[in-house]
């Protein structure tokens, strides 16, 4: 992780960023969170370590990663950017739209029915995201007047 960190610092110091201890503070804990956060959230893990660090300098940092390719800024209608890590691999995600919570999943099925739809369409992908809104297993669906279960 460390070395992967210097190289990061190296990208960012090639496009004339300063080193900073409080973004190092911050790559470490977002790069080591493997978590959706929001800036705010990783402002307060970073602070939990007994750093001074600011929201703002936690937004600069995470759209700095996002523009060197390092991170993926996600928008889950919640009306708040989550950002997760671009090294890990590639996945889908269930979205909780009672408790906001986020799970990750990979189903080759489809993969590779996306796959053959983009090909039937004479079209090439470069990238998706799939996100499935509902609910999650502690939250339940809400029960309404006249729904049938």
């Amino acid at each position: 992780m460390d070395r992967f960190l210097r190289r990061v610092e190296v990208e960012i110091a090639a496009l004339g960023g300063r080193r900073s201890k409080s973004r190092a503070r911050i790559m470490e804990v977002f790069f080591r969170s493997g978590r959706h956060l929001t800036a705010e959230e990783l402002a307060r893990k970073v602070r939990g370590r007994k750093s001074n660090v600011g929201v703002a300098t936690v937004y600069r940092t995470l759209r700095l990663l996002a523009r060197l390719g390092y991170a993926k800024e996600l928008d889950f209608g919640e009306g708040v950017k989550r950002y997760e890590s671009s090294l890990a691999a590639h996945h889908d995600h269930l979205v909780c739209t009672e408790c906001g919570s986020v799970a990750e999943f990979k189903e080759p099925r489809i993969e590779r029915l996306q796959e053959d739809v983009a090909k039937d369409h004479g079209f090439s992908p470069t990238m998706h995201r799939l996100s499935i809104y509902g609910y999650c297993r502690r939250c339940g669906p809400p029960e309404r007047e006249g729904r049938v279960k």
